[in-house]
């Protein structure tokens, strides 16, 4: 099978999995549970520490997946996945709806693309690389990053170059779901991302990391 076959295998694959419940909480309430989020994520959901994710105007139900993973133990594989364990483990399933709930309500401030890679970037994102069986970013996420709630599929707009760099390489290299027994867990979005991110070049990662910071 060839690059591309495998990666529109994937893209199919991924869209039989359960559509992700959106996460049926309170802003208010999620307001004063989010308030211990605020020392690496910014006020607001907007991280001033780009290692770090802003979590403003992402999907409830994405966050609330995300969360239960870390509480789980069902995402431990890197040192801040290990951060995220700690902070998640007295969390109940309303604690999480609630603080998703928040940070979707919220507004990314936007940040600004390295103006040497962005239009690379750009071409990857709305166009994808054929040749190389790349699909082209916004199919899921989105023309403008804001991604598809109902499919699970995250918003990426205004979100960190360093971080982006780091979870497309999480992604390839296997340890972005891994569990605290070293196994690997089976989400439906590590199924495409990790056939996409493994086709990356060094390159490709900084240029799309670049123009995704941008994207307003």
């Amino acid at each position: 099978m060839t690059k591309t076959m495998l990666a529109f295998a994937a893209l199919a694959l991924a869209a039989t999995w359960p559509a992700v419940q959106a996460a049926d909480g309170s802003v208010e309430a999620g307001a004063g549970k989010a308030a211990i989020c605020m020392a690496c994520h910014g006020m607001n959901g907007n991280s001033m520490n780009p290692e770090w994710p802003s979590l403003a105007g992402q999907n409830a139900g994405y966050l609330a997946e995300q969360l239960k993973l870390f509480r789980d133990g069902k995402r431990a594989g890197t040192p801040n996945a290990l951060v995220m364990m700690t902070q998640a483990a007295g969390l109940t399933d309303e604690d999480i709806a609630d603080i998703g709930a928040y940070y979707a309500a919220q507004t990314p401030t936007g940040l600004e693309a390295d103006p040497s890679y962005w239009k690379e970037g750009e071409a990857l994102y709305r166009g994808g690389d054929r040749a190389r069986g790349l699909p082209a970013c916004m199919a899921c996420h989105g023309p403008v990053g804001r991604g598809n709630p109902a499919a699970g599929y995250p918003a990426l707009r205004a979100q960190h170059s360093v971080y982006t760099v780091q979870q497309l390489n999480e992604y390839a290299d296997g340890t972005r779901y891994k569990d605290l027994t070293g196994g690997t867990n089976d989400t439906r979005n590590a199924h495409m991302m990790v056939t996409i991110a493994k086709s990356l070049t060094a390159e490709d990662i900084r240029n799309l990391a670049s123009y995704i910071q941008g994207m307003r």
